[in-house]
């Protein structure tokens, strides 16, 4: 089992690299954990905000598996304590057994197609977050739910 981030485009800003490197690295103990970032598209400005949507979410079906459990990062997903998505990671790991991949989209969201394959939604805030600062954000949660888990001193109720 193994948990993947995936995001549409490059993480480019050196302090969000920093914190991802930390939290990936602190993750290690506990899972297996990947971040594969799909390149942004070029030469756009001629698209559509629905055909730029479109051929990113082409990209990230190309990144999963039909066994996947495919959870995308999404302001119109659910929103969760640290302490109910530990419990929701728990439960994935123990009784569905399957890789999770969580997505982070590119700027207008996903498409269509990303959502239909999608098994759930997840929001970290009703807030809007640049999708730079979500990949820290986000791998930190991640790193936090496995302490909860685990019952070491990290969280503080």
């Amino acid at each position: 089992m193994k948990i993947t981030l995936l995001t549409v485009g490059k993480t480019d800003k050196d302090w969000v690299r920093q914190g991802m490197e930390i939290y990936t690295s602190r993750l290690k103990h506990y899972i297996t954990f990947g971040i594969v970032e799909i390149p942004e598209l070029k030469n756009v400005s001629a698209l559509s905000r629905e055909q730029i949507k479109s051929r990113e979410g082409e990209l990230i079906l190309k990144n999963i598996r039909p066994a996947d459990d495919l959870i995308l990062l999404d302001e119109r997903g659910r929103e969760y304590t640290s302490v109910e998505l530990a419990k929701v990671i728990q439960d994935k790991i123990s009784y569905v057994g399957k890789d999770i991949v969580f997505v982070i989209g590119g700027a207008y969201g996903f498409s269509d197609d990303v959502y239909a394959r999608a098994n759930s939604r997840i929001s970290l805030s009703r807030m809007t977050f640049s999708h730079q600062m979500v990949r820290a954000i986000f791998i930190e949660q991640l790193y936090r739910s496995f302490t909860i888990m685990r019952g070491e001193p990290y969280h503080h109720e």
